[in-house]
């Protein structure tokens, strides 16, 4: 408790910074994953999806971020073991940001997309091992994680290759690609809008207090798809299209119909994304500022300071525009090529899979939602249509996300307590 009161203010200090460095992680990593398909697709610059992605990261992130967030992020650890030693909990919560932030860096490096929230409960899981021991770890929610590796891909593949299927038989396959177009878009449209108004009511609107339920959830969603497709049809009726061009030019105009559903679907996943990701960053801060503040009790749920939210939201944007573009180009270009229908599969499963997830109470990565997804339509296209090269990188970097994050929370929280004379 000596620490807390008498190092109080620098220990909130090195929070905030190793705060901003995890923030920074998950905008270079996490969020390059919502805008890879729309840049890989040719639908987006770069330049223009990282602008983008900073609008509505930021928006998601500060908007709906959340005024409350729970001390211990998803439950992991049992809070009640650190009761009588807080001083742990905070310099294991600052150990915890730093590793997860540094492991997220060097992926990001690599051009590897891994899990945000992998690496935090990674590292989390690493100071709690050594702090008080393996009995405050609740195992049963790590091994969920850990089944979630083969879940939450498959869930999003399976997904992306049915709608990537029917757009090819009922539209690209037939001897009228432009007509079946106008007819069958539409009908994508108000799927694409249902999906997105459940996500950003379940995964965004929520975090600000503002919980619809089920049924008035469900209500919005199919109004905005019913409106969304009528609004689609008229539009797609006028488009001004030569029904006697060659069938390359009817693919390129249906592309272009596409590559806009796929923008609009990236900016909802990017609002949702900084809504709920942003604690991974945020939620360890918090416990930090909370412990301190009551001189060392331990609360459930905290109010967040007035800083924490736009420090997070910062931290991601300036991550994203500086080093996002590897993580982009790996989903966007290194796994298989994407046009702007296969891109809109991939992006509209992932989301669809988020909201499964968000009802089942399934433990999910928007990372490996969305590369399943892409590799869903990979497959649909034969197994040729796979970089296996990339692939086998990224599961790789997948599995070692938990183990890294813990050895390297483990050696930052020896040093720290060596620093602040904390006896381990």
């Amino acid at each position: 408790m000596d620490i807390i009161a008498n190092y109080g203010t620098t220990l909130v200090m090195i929070a905030a910074v190793v705060g901003f460095i995890m923030a920074y992680g998950i905008g270079a990593n996490d969020v390059a994953n919502a805008m890879g398909t729309s840049v890989g697709s040719k639908a987006l610059t770069i330049k223009q999806a990282i602008i983008i992605a900073m609008i509505f990261e930021f928006a998601g992130a500060y908007l709906a971020g959340g005024e409350v967030t729970s001390t211990i992020r998803k439950g992991i650890i049992d809070s009640s073991a650190f009761v009588a030693i807080p001083e742990s909990l905070v310099i294991g919560m600052i150990s915890a940001l730093l590793a997860a932030g540094v492991w997220l860096l060097v992926a990001s490096y690599l051009g590897w997309p891994v899990s945000t929230t992998h690496s935090i409960i990674g590292a989390i899981v690493g100071f709690a091992l050594v702090a008080v021991g393996s009995e405050a770890i609740q195992w049963g929610k790590v091994a969920g994680i850990v089944g979630s590796w083969i879940v939450t891909p498959a869930i999003s593949g399976f997904i992306a290759y049915l709608i990537f299927m029917s757009a090819q038989k009922l539209i690209f396959d037939t001897d009228s690609p432009l007509n079946n177009a106008k007819r069958f878009v539409p009908m994508y449209m108000g799927l694409a809008a249902f999906v997105m108004a459940l996500v950003t009511i379940k995964k965004g609107l929520k975090h600000i207090g503002l919980d619809l339920g089920t049924v008035m959830g469900y209500g919005i969603a199919i109004g905005a798809a019913v409106l969304v497709a009528l609004l689609g049809k008229v539009l797609i009726a006028r488009l001004k299209m030569d029904p006697a061009a060659d069938k390359e030019m009817q693919f390129n105009n249906v592309e272009k119909v596409f590559a806009i559903l796929m923008i609009v679907t990236a900016c909802c996943m990017a609002f949702a994304h900084g809504s709920n990701d942003v604690a991974n960053a945020i939620g360890p801060l918090a416990a930090v500022v909370s412990i301190v503040e009551h001189n060392g009790e331990i609360v459930k749920k905290s109010s967040l300071v007035w800083w924490i939210l736009p420090l997070g939201g910062l931290g991601i944007v300036i991550g994203l525009a500086i080093l996002g573009k590897k993580v982009i180009k790996t989903i966007g270009e290194g796994i298989t090529h994407l046009t702007p229908s296969r891109g809109f599969a991939a992006e509209l499963a992932a989301a669809s899979t988020v909201v499964i997830a968000s009802g089942t109470g399934l433990p999910i990565s928007t990372t490996q939602t969305l590369v399943g997804a892409v590799l869903g339509v990979g497959m649909a296209r034969g197994i040729a249509a796979l970089n296996l090269g990339v692939v086998r990188n990224i599961v790789v970097s997948w599995v070692i996300t938990l183990p890294v994050g813990a050895v390297l929370a483990i050696v930052i929280y020896y040093v720290l307590a060596a620093i602040f004379g904390l006896q381990v």
